[in-house]
């Protein structure tokens, strides 16, 4: 064999290579799976208020930001937990409207997740705490015959930055995330 053909190949497999592989995801991007839940739009919460059935319902988190409450207006909710949130709402009906509110705040239903690329049926599908990317992936209808099925992409937005990581499918999801299954070389 020549040595520019043996060139070629050598060039061409390490081509090769450098696309198969991608660098780890950063610290923070798994970080964020040990960190108390924070809210953003799209997600509903169950608002109670006891003994007050008039402020006690379901409201949702709108795409500023906001939950939109009787008496008190617009809340803050994006990036707060929902502890935080109850205390902001129990502040705001202290302000003129009850003297001692008590108010809970649970999530009852997640933000969406998406899943595109090679996949049987791409889209929005509804979060579920405990999912893996497995789990996401037969939700989506399963992989396509050309999908890489060992790792996948997941892009999650962690501290205000949008993060993207290849993971194995046994990873954890989050509500939001964007899982992009690629398409195999071979």
């Amino acid at each position: 064999m020549s040595t520019a053909r043996a060139f070629i190949i050598a060039l061409a497999g390490s081509m090769l290579a450098g696309c198969v592989s991608a660098p780890p995801p950063p610290p923070a991007f798994h970080a964020a799976l040990n960190t108390e839940y924070r809210l953003d739009a799209g997600d509903r919460l169950r608002v109670t208020v006891f003994e007050q059935d008039s402020l006690s319902n379901t409201y949702t988190v709108d795409k500023a930001g906001y939950l939109s409450l009787p008496l008190v207006g617009a809340v803050p909710a994006r990036g707060k937990t929902p502890d935080e949130v109850r205390a902001e709402i129990g502040a705001a009906l202290r302000g003129g409207y009850l003297r001692d509110p008590d108010v809970s705040v649970q999530v009852e239903q997640y933000r969406a997740f998406f899943v595109m690329g090679e996949v049987t049926t791409g889209g929005q599908y509804s979060y579920v705490p405990g999912m893996t990317v497995q789990n996401a992936v037969a939700i989506a209808g399963g992989f396509t015959s050309r999908a890489e099925k060992r790792t996948v992409d997941v892009t999650r937005q962690v501290n205000g930055q949008v993060m993207t990581g290849r993971v194995v499918l046994s990873d954890p999801v989050l509500p939001g995330d964007t899982i992009s299954v690629r398409e195999r070389l071979f």
